[in-house]
């Protein structure tokens, strides 16, 4: 499913116009890049939890030359699936 495909069933299901789902789903996903850029997480009861992990720097190699790099540290989104959505799929 892509996002003109959810959007089209969130209309479908919420009884909305298509315009409408669409402002809701930027909305939220606005609401919920924003909390992760003040390294917040959002947490939705059932269905999962969006939170920031930091990932550690690292030595890598390039695949070319096979010359060790370094990677440096950084901070990535991340998503835990909530019970109910882990039942749901089950």
């Amino acid at each position: 499913m892509n996002k003109s495909e959810l959007i089209e069933a969130i209309a479908a299901s919420a009884d909305i116009p298509k315009a409408a789902a669409t402002r809701a789903l930027d909305a939220m996903v606005e609401s919920v890049t924003d909390s992760l850029k003040k390294g917040e997480s959002v947490s939705l009861v059932g269905f999962g939890t969006f939170a920031i992990k930091e990932r550690a720097a690292r030595t890598g190699r390039n695949p070319q030359t096979g010359q060790p790099i370094e990677i440096s540290a950084a901070k990535v989104p991340s998503f835990k699936a909530g019970k109910a959505l882990k039942d749901a799929v089950n």
